[in-house]
């Protein structure tokens, strides 16, 4: 087993540069540690604008920066791209997909999650999530060749299955998701098309549970749905899918007459995406099966209150990868949740720690600040729910997108992608255009 000498500095090795392993690393500046950070790729990536690149609204180096350029000035960091496929607790070592092995006294595991498709995997090639860039590309083209393909479609019945799109679960993303889908619809693509008219597609939000954005209050929630409705989406709610297929899905609802009962009905749709479901990486079972550690149902790893594996102090799980809890004095530890605030301060929080291990001194327990969330539903419509000292702050409607998009301008990465993004979307705005509409690879009509 490997083991801090003098005549070295300790070495810490990050795995994955999302929010946590970013903000981790980021702790690590001007200490005497050497650090590595290992990415299957080359970018670190601001996912709460990723649904923006799949319905062509903005560039994908708009929301993203290469990690080398990110640490180039951080002499301590070395970046590496490769996939991790063994952590060795053992040895001390990560085996990378390559064969490289690298040795550490100190690791922290920040690798993100991935879709749930809740047990049927075979639905993935034909509705994909959104959770890469590549993700986002293949939605984006799905999405414009829909339309492409209604335009040159004789049968009617196929021609509206082609103008249908249907957006499975109800969080944030698919919320965003489906109302950008109706804007696309109804402004972006006016005029484009002379035998079909884009506005008449159909938009679709389907939800197993009885609300959209179930993790904000009901008010907001209510007001989300109005705003949804206005746009042209249909919400479908209680709604469970039960079959996807590359024609269309099956769907368990309520009758829509009130009546008593589960009824099963079918929808001709040739575009569907997955919002309804988050897992842990598998390298989260990795892990825990490596170490002795537990995982919850989703795969995530359950960690010490600082962050670290019961056994192994040296380990340290941030993110989504962690089913982690936050302590505040006096109160009952409640569980992070699974958002880009929460993913930053668990990888500040874990360096910190490592740190304090260095030095001998003692960890501490994570503590989670609540900030509160948001989501836009489409132009002027968005819904805020803050934390504050005096308690919650919730609105809706135009200043709540005004609010969103600052935010969002503010948690960018780098001044460069600030200023690019506010000029894409004040054009957007005035000129209802999205100009990202390019597609790399056309395939056959209305494949997916």
């Amino acid at each position: 087993m490997s083991t801090p000498t003098a005549a070295r500095r300790p070495r810490v090795v990050i795995v994955g540069c999302g929010f946590g392993g970013l903000e981790a690393a980021r702790r690590f500046q001007g200490e005497a540690v050497d650090v590595t950070i290992v990415d299957k790729t080359n970018h670190h990536l601001f996912q709460p604008l990723l649904y923006q690149v799949a319905t062509a609204g903005l560039a994908a180096p708009s929301i993203s920066a290469p990690v080398r350029l990110l640490f180039r000035r951080q002499s301590n960091i070395t970046t590496l791209l490769g996939e991790v496929t063994t952590i060795d607790p053992v040895a001390r070592e990560v085996h990378l997909e390559d064969g490289t092995r690298l040795g550490w006294d100190h690791l922290i595991v920040a690798a993100g999650a991935t879709h749930s498709y809740f047990g049927r995997d075979e639905w993935a090639r034909i509705a994909p999530g959104l959770k890469t860039l590549a993700d986002a590309f293949e939605i984006r083209r799905r999405v414009l060749m829909s339309f492409e393909a209604a335009e040159i479609e004789p049968d009617p019945a196929r021609q509206r299955a082609l103008l249908t799109f249907a957006v499975i679960g109800a969080g944030p993303t698919g919320v965003e998701m489906a109302g950008t889908l109706a804007e696309i619809a109804r402004h972006t693509l006016s005029g484009e098309f002379r035998r079909i008219d884009p506005a008449s597609a159909e938009v679709l939000l389907i939800e197993g549970g009885p609300r959209v954005l179930q993790a904000m209050p009901e008010s907001l929630s209510q007001r989300a749905l109005e705003q949804l409705q206005k746009l042209g989406v249909q919400v479908r709610l209680n709604a469970r899918v039960t079959e996807v297929t590359p024609t269309g899905l099956q769907v368990q609802s309520p009758f829509s007459d009130g009546g008593a009962g589960i009824g099963t009905h079918r929808i001709d749709c040739h575009c569907v995406i997955w919002a309804a479901g988050v897992a842990a990486s598998p390298l989260g079972r990795l892990l825990a099966d490596a170490n002795g550690a537990e995982c919850d149902r989703a795969g995530r790893v359950k960690v010490l209150p600082d962050l670290s594996l019961p056994g192994h102090p040296e380990i340290s799980v941030v993110g989504d990868l962690a089913a982690a809890m936050s302590y505040r004095p006096g109160k009952e530890p409640q569980p992070v949740p699974g958002v880009s605030p929460g993913a930053k301060q668990a990888g500040r929080a874990a360096a910190a720690n490592v740190l304090r291990r260095i030095a001998g001194k003692e960890t501490v327990p994570f503590r989670y600040r609540d900030y509160g969330n948001l989501a836009t539903i489409g132009r002027n419509s968005a819904v805020v729910d803050l934390g504050t000292p005096l308690g919650p702050l919730r609105f809706s409607g135009k200043l709540a997108w005004l609010f969103w998009l600052f935010a969002h301008i503010y948690f960018l990465i780098g001044f460069r992608n600030r200023l690019v993004v506010l000029m894409d979307w004040a054009s957007a705005y005035w000129s209802f255009q999205r100009h990202a509409r390019v597609v790399a690879e056309v395939r056959g009509r209305g494949e997916a």
